[in-house]
């Protein structure tokens, strides 16, 4: 009876991969259709064109992006705004977190309460962000702090949570 259950395995196996890829695309397409709504839907606009090439990248299906690119044109979409929240993590990490969304209220809850479950705070604005220095729509560390194993591993944790959350962007931290 060896390999009675090979469907199952194939399904539970490609079930954890589509989730996976399903927050992506769901990443990708919200921040698509920001963008096409700041530019108006126009494709050759330079923040829209690379938002479509890293939609791309991760082989998300044209009709997808189209969708998104539509989405973001129609008049009863509702506007996504970019925000940014600070906090200090194990081993004194500065932690930047960037999220898209359409409720500032309710995100700002969601991450608070996370943080609060990791025993951590949320930081005044500019606490944790000199720090850092923005390059190409990305966070990069001034200065790096080494971790031991164990505050490593609980900074490890803190992401794949942050990872979780379908408003969550990016997560940038000075960790080495």
């Amino acid at each position: 009876m060896s390999g009675h259950n090979k469907w199952s395995k194939i399904k539970h196996k490609k079930g954890a991969e589509d989730a996976k890829r399903s927050k992506i695309f769901s990443r990708l397409s919200k921040q698509i259709t920001n963008e096409s709504k700041l530019v108006n839907g126009d494709v050759s606009s330079p923040s829209l064109a690379t938002a479509i090439e890293s939609a791309k990248k991760e082989n998300m299906p044209k009709d997808t992006i189209e969708r998104a690119v539509k989405k973001g044109t129609d008049a009863g979409t509702a506007a996504m705004d970019p925000v940014t929240y600070e906090t200090y993590g194990p081993g004194g990490t500065a932690i930047i977190i960037e999220a898209l969304t359409d409720n500032k209220n309710r995100t700002a809850a969601e991450i608070r309460h996370t943080l609060s479950k990791l025993g951590l705070e949320l930081a005044a604005p500019g606490a944790a962000a000199w720090a850092f220095t923005k390059q190409g729509g990305a966070w990069v560390a001034n200065q790096t702090v080494d971790l031991t194993e164990k505050d490593g591993e609980k900074l490890g944790n803190i992401l794949d949570i942050f990872d979780e959350n379908e408003d969550v962007q990016g997560v940038y931290t000075n960790a080495n």
